[in-house]
């Protein structure tokens, strides 16, 4: 993903890698921030719109003054929304 992160300018990166016949999609932030997904092969703007969905949610729980930028995302409401996320375009 590093690689591939600094030969184009888009945040998202498609398929980096496969591993046992499921690929791997990455997005990364303005913040070098990765998303990555590991799925059986689901269309490039299905994922595309999953991470989309996801780094909307991101930046308005960064937006949040009580969040800590340094430290990992615990919060249940975030998992939540991202677990929607995923149902809606991925199941």
């Amino acid at each position: 993903a590093d690689k591939a992160a600094w030969t184009t300018n888009h945040m998202y990166l498609k398929v980096v890698d496969k591993v046992n016949q499921q690929e791997v999609s990455t997005f990364v932030t303005a913040g070098n921030i990765k998303f990555m997904l590991l799925h059986n092969g689901k269309n490039d703007d299905v994922v595309k719109s999953f991470f989309n969905d996801v780094y909307e949610i991101y930046v308005k729980l960064l937006m949040n003054p009580f969040t800590q930028h340094d430290s990992p995302i615990t919060s249940k409401i975030f998992d939540a929304r991202v677990r929607s996320i995923g149902r809606r375009y991925l199941f």
